[in-house]
């Protein structure tokens, strides 16, 4: 990413949109605006940390109210929640705080809320090789609540289901319940 690039294109939108540049207040604006964006746009990397399931456990694993914000790739504004992770475990189970970590890596970026929860679910499924995945997110957007409709407070529920989750409806339907989502 060009950080310099950036600064002058946020100060060049500014211009175009009629803002005093050279306002005390908005000096150092272009900068701030540029890394902030870096910072968004820019997946931490990460590792999987899992261990061994020595001890056989196959009932649903849930963290719950996993926060999170990702920026709409549509408006560039922001849309931020919670996301709900579940699974099954089969021969690994997860360092537990890598279930958030997970969601910030894929939350940074340019985002819809539909592929963060399946990206999410998919790289889960693919690391633990679980008997399901179950991933839920809800959000509010910006682009909804600022701009255009102007709904301010709703939330966007989204899920993917992997394994076990999607064929069984009873270990779907604990799931939700768990994870509070009306299903």
């Amino acid at each position: 990413m060009d950080l310099g690039a950036a600064t002058e294109a946020v100060r060049d939108l500014l211009m175009a949109l009629g803002q005093d540049v050279h306002s005390e207040h908005l000096l150092d604006t272009p900068r701030r605006v540029a890394s902030a964006y870096f910072e968004l746009l820019t997946p931490e990397p990460f590792t999987l940390t899992t261990f061994p399931n020595d001890d056989g456990y196959d009932e649903l694993v849930l963290v719950r109210d996993i926060p999170f914000r990702s920026l709409c790739e549509h408006h560039l504004l922001p849309f931020h929640g919670v996301a709900h992770i579940g699974y099954l475990p089969d021969q690994r189970i997860v360092g537990l705080s890598k279930l958030a970590r997970v969601v910030e890596h894929f939350a940074r970026g340019l985002q819809v809320q539909e592929r963060l929860t399946r990206q999410i679910a998919d790289y889960l499924q693919l690391n633990l090789e679980a008997k399901g995945v179950a991933v839920a997110l809800e959000a509010e957007h910006m682009c909804m609540s600022l701009r255009g409709v102007r709904a301010t407070g709703t939330t966007t529920v989204t899920s993917t289901l992997l394994g076990l989750h999607r064929q069984n409806p009873a270990t779907r339907a604990e799931f939700y319940a768990l994870a509070g989502v009306r299903s």
